[in-house]
């Protein structure tokens, strides 16, 4: 017991050491005293039930797997007294009717497409799994010469055009990995490819990283990587209703007007499926960094080996499940601080998103026990299980496109986890609320490291610098999980967090994410999803009764004078140039905003015990609507569903985050003229975030 002894102690110490932002000093040890009776109460033994219980059986979107799970999570939320309920939605969920890949010349192979069963693992073997497939690959049959294009990124398409290989009327080989699965289609479209392979080469996801499932956690041979390829970058949610909700009844486009599905046959394969192919490829060997580890020589073709490849969907829509429960504000009814994650999966799923809507509820019963209490929360909570974020973010942004005007007018901030497991602390935030996880990330102890998360998630000095002392830092929102409606499309400061890192595996999207495979090679104690609950539960309360929000602009500032040098040193080396200059104005504006606002807070906090509910709205409006400053009214261009001028997806690179995007974008496809008009809406969005930052001061100082 005396490390147990020792580890309590320290995170007291530690937590007595650090402010609490938005709270009152003579608010601070009451709030501490909360808050650990919060933190104490998610329970490694729950989480391991409830992610054993929802990765029972496969549950995709739109099955009725997926909503007994939603069912699942309503009793329990239910039960702990929470005022639950389920939306349902319906989008294009389209499940496969047929495929098949064979290999024509120079001789003959019939791809498997089937993962097998194995007997150490029993869900493997699961009735109504979900074949491997990418929804929303176009529907055809093509026979061609075969073309490896390495990840498939744009950069592969120059090198191959400098070597003379054209993919016109090909199909192309790529490796997952690089960027995100929908861009390797995408990109192979455009350049005339008619169709599209999508495989897991043994080198980034199988043996070559270590031993394979069921020996050892890494994908196996006959082990493939379902998914979407749904143009995310464009727009998300049901690809027949972008911008309203789709709801029964509602009005849809029809499949040749959406723009987000692509158009090309596309088909995920194993590496013991690829093997055959790439081994009868010819024409020049592949370079270094193109190569695998597949014992054969990686060619680039085309040719001699051609496929005949077939994809057939139903093109259906069926139903979306998704899962809310609300615990009322006391004092600001009108604001609303929301939680999420999903609870749909590819087939059983228990790494993703299981071990996250496992959090999720612990989190909701630690906030429902705490209710119990005699705890109120002074601002709304919303906590959700969203429906179909696997085929495009659909339940989450189908509930934001229906519920928009409320949540412009109420919504604080949005949280997102999606899978979580062994390792570190890690995620992305609107940089506003970045200073705040960071406190939060401060209070909760590391299970394992015997320090706080913080700490164990804060990069050492390198032995070549050691005078540096390197920060946790949040990254910048792409589009990998539920916060992209809130964050992109309706302005709202959104954190997306998990803990990962020391996992390792390869069973993503596969039938092999299983209880028991996470048991054996994830957080098989459920320390870590115990320490994400104890995370959320923190935060969560956190924002719900801070009587200034905890929003901080000096982080976002810096962020946005880092994009500018980012963007300045591309330019460069396109010999061009961006007229930065009314950005960089408006921006020591926002710096120097930031300022007087920290120090109006620190005044405020003095004071700010028992301040009028009315005049703390005020202040807190002007912070929370800070997001919304940063929206484009059109949205950015030629994709208007996206609005944030300061980060969205890349359009080539999915996931990732572009930081000023149309300018960023346009400078890389050397359209100086556009960045500059680009340029200047930015400055337009800093000017109203400076505004938003100046009300918010002076509000301040009437408390």
């Amino acid at each position: 017991m005396k490390p147990l002894i020792l580890l309590v102690l320290s995170s007291v110490i530690m937590m007595a050491e650090g402010p609490l932002r938005g709270f009152p000093p003579e608010e601070w040890p009451a709030r501490r005293d909360l808050e650990s009776r919060l933190r104490a109460v998610p329970s490694s033994e729950r989480l391991r039930e409830y992610v054993r219980r929802m990765s029972a059986e496969p549950h995709h979107a739109g099955s009725p797997g997926s909503k007994a799970v939603a069912e699942y999570a309503l009793g329990l939320m239910k039960s702990w007294g929470l005022d639950a309920r389920i939306e349902v939605f319906e989008a294009l969920l389209p499940y496969p009717v047929k495929r098949s890949l064979e290999m024509v010349e120079p001789e003959r192979y019939t791809a498997k497409l089937a993962e097998p069963a194995i007997s150490e693992d029993p869900d493997s073997g699961d009735a109504g799994q979900l074949p491997t497939y990418n929804a929303y690959s176009g529907s055809g049959v093509v026979t061609a010469p075969l073309v490896y294009v390495n990840y498939g990124i744009p950069e592969d398409y120059e090198y191959l055009k400098q070597l003379g290989i054209d993919v016109r009327g090909k199909i192309v080989m790529a490796r997952y990995g690089g960027s995100w699965r929908g861009t390797k289609p995408k990109v192979a479209a455009e350049h005339g490819a008619v169709g599209c392979l999508i495989y897991s080469d043994a080198r980034d996801d199988g043996f070559y990283q270590g031993d394979v499932y069921p020996k050892g956690a890494f994908r196996p041979p006959q082990g493939a990587q379902r998914g979407s390829v749904m143009d995310m970058p464009l727009y998300v949610g049901d690809p027949l209703s972008p911008g309203w909700a789709s709801e029964p009844g509602s009005r849809r486009l029809s499949p040749d007007e959406a723009k987000t599905l692509m158009k090309i046959p596309v088909l995920p394969i194993s590496y013991a499926d690829a093997e055959p192919l790439l081994r009868n490829l010819g024409g020049p060997v592949a370079p270094e960094n193109w190569r695998g580890a597949l014992p054969l020589t990686y060619h680039l073709g085309p040719g001699p080996a051609a496929a005949r490849l077939e994809v057939r969907t139903d093109m259906e829509t069926r139903p979306v499940y998704d899962v809310l429960a609300t615990i009322a504000g006391s004092e600001f009814p009108d604001e609303w601080v929301i939680y999420g994650n999903h609870h749909d999966a590819w087939v059983n799923g228990a790494d993703d998103p299981a071990s996250g809507a496992a959090a999720l509820l612990e989190t909701a019963r630690a906030l429902a026990e705490l209710v119990k209490g005699g705890w109120k929360p002074k601002r709304t909570l919303v906590l959700a299980l969203w429906d179909a974020e696997e085929f495009g973010l659909i339940g989450s942004t189908e509930w934001v496109e229906k519920h928009r005007d409320e949540i412009e007018a109420k919504a604080v901030a949005y949280l997102n986890t999606d899978s979580t497991g062994k390792g570190r602390l890690t995620g992305g935030a609107s940089p506003t609320l970045d200073t705040f996880i960071r406190e939060v990330a401060r209070d909760v102890p590391d299970p394992v490291a015997k320090t706080s998360l913080l700490e164990a998630a804060t990069p050492k000095p390198s032995k070549d610098k050691p005078e540096e002392k390197p920060e946790f830092r949040l990254g910048s929102l792409g589009a990998g999980s539920d916060y992209v409606a809130f964050v992109h499309h309706a302005g709202v400061a959104s954190v997306n967090l998990t803990i990962s890192g020391d996992s390792g595996g390869g069973i993503y999207h596969s039938i092999y994410d299983s209880f028991a495979w996470y048991s054996r090679f994830s957080d098989g104690q459920f320390v870590y999803g115990k320490a994400m609950a104890q995370v959320m539960a923190t935060a969560v309360a956190r924002l719900a009764d801070a009587p200034v929000l905890p929003f901080e602009f000096d982080t976002l500032a810096r962020a946005v004078r880092s994009y500018v040098l980012e963007i300045d040193k591309v330019a460069g080396k396109k010999s061009g140039r961006v007229s930065f200059d009314a950005v960089l104005g408006e921006l020591k504006r926002v710096e120097k905003s930031a300022q007087r606002y920290e120090k109006q807070l620190a005044k405020a906090m003095k004071r700010a015990q028992g301040a009028p509910p009315e005049k703390l709205k005020q202040v807190n409006q002007a912070l929370f609507r800070s997001e919304r400053a940063l929206l484009a009214k059109d949205g950015l261009p030629g994709r208007e569903w996206y609005k944030n001028r300061l980060y969205a997806p890349g359009l080539y690179t999915g996931y990732s985050a572009k930081p000023l995007p149309a300018v960023r974008e346009a400078v890389e496809a050397g359209r100086f003229d556009d960045a500059d008009r680009y340029a200047a809406g930015v400055a337009d969005a800093l000017r109203t975030l400076d505004s938003q930052i100046r009300t918010a001061t002076e509000r301040l100082k009437d408390l």
